[in-house]
């Protein structure tokens, strides 16, 4: 990656946080030493990027400031449409018109090179009539996790045998074909992880949850499978 490459991606980094962040973890997101960061930051602010810094809490750039319109590489662009597409198919309906009015707007600002691009592209994603029940059960379980709601759940294990539940959702893991919840359980009194399709009934309670340092999933990733929540 050349000066050029690294400095407008680092720009794209600052923009995509709402609070600063600190010159360590901007060299170990970019693969580049703390002094090269200084020196990009040093380099951003004499062209009149207004980037704010401040010793021991990082670096910014504030939402009201302006930015020169996006230019995707194709590859940049396929990986958007094709991720856009698997969102439409595999996640809930409200997610899904989002998406679709998400690559409307990223359609409106390509080049005609691009357009062009956009439209030869290979992959086909089928959004199948079979997946509205797990997308409902998507729908529940996302807005739960959002906004820190309690679920009441009926659920079948691998040998098909219920247990009423009271869980906390966490977040949502996407594998190969399938969904699976991360939860704090409240009959186990430990992290369990629940696959959508096994889920019998879903109430979204009332009361809700908070999170703390011994339960939430960057501690479930840190302690149970050993590495950082990549936020």
């Amino acid at each position: 990656m050349n000066k050029s490459e690294r400095l407008f991606q680092l720009v794209l980094l600052l923009r995509s946080r709402r609070t600063a962040i600190t010159a360590e973890a901007i060299a170990e997101a970019m693969g580049v030493s703390v002094r090269t960061v200084y020196r990009d930051v040093q380099a951003l602010v004499l062209s009149g990027v207004p980037v704010e810094g401040e010793p021991g809490v990082g670096y910014m750039i504030r939402p009201a400031n302006h930015l020169p319109p996006l230019v995707f590489t194709p590859d940049e662009l396929q990986a958007l449409l094709v991720g856009n597409r698997m969102v439409q198919a595999f996640t809930d309906q409200d997610l899904a018109k989002g998406a679709r009015s998400a690559e409307l707007k990223i359609r409106s600002i390509l080049t005609e090179h691009l357009k062009q691009h956009a439209e030869q592209q290979p992959y086909r994603i089928p959004i199948l009539e079979s997946d509205d029940g797990l997308r409902e059960v998507h729908g529940k379980l996302r807005r739960a996790c959002e906004q820190r709601h309690k679920v009441r759940a009926i659920y079948l294990d691998e040998k098909q045998e219920k247990s009423e539940r009271t869980i906390w959702p966490l977040g949502m893991i996407g594998w190969t074909g399938k969904w699976t919840l991360l939860a704090w359980c409240e009959l186990r009194h430990a992290y369990r992880n629940f696959r959508f399709d096994r889920f019998e009934a879903l109430d979204l309670l009332e009361e809700n949850f908070r999170t703390t340092s011994d339960i939430s999933i960057a501690h479930y990733l840190q302690s149970v499978i050993g590495m950082r929540d990549p936020g």
